[in-house]
């Protein structure tokens, strides 16, 4: 395994963490900005009000989307566990 190599690895670990959790964190900061902006309109400074629906939009995009999100997961790691013989002989990844 050469260092281009291991580069290319963690560089595709990198893209699929930024495309698993992309969604939900995407999600999470247009409810927060959304929230914020209305909690400042209307002068309220609980936390909670912030804090629940946040949460229960999370959870809720998360049940939505585990599926696609396991399924991405096992499909690279699958993928990675292939390429081990190419990688370890020094092929280099295909």
């Amino acid at each position: 395994m050469i260092a281009q190599d291991a580069l290319d690895l963690v560089r595709g670990v990198l893209f699929e963490v930024l495309v698993i959790a992309g969604p939900v964190m995407l999600i999470a900061m247009v409810v927060g900005l959304l929230l914020g902006v209305l909690q400042t309109a209307m002068q309220i400074q609980d936390t909670t009000v912030a804090i629940v629906p946040r949460l229960m939009l999370i959870g809720f995009a998360l049940v939505l989307l585990l599926p696609w999100m396991a399924q991405r997961l096992v499909d690279y790691s699958r993928d990675l566990i292939l390429d081990i013989p190419a990688v370890v002989s020094g092929n280099g990844s295909p």
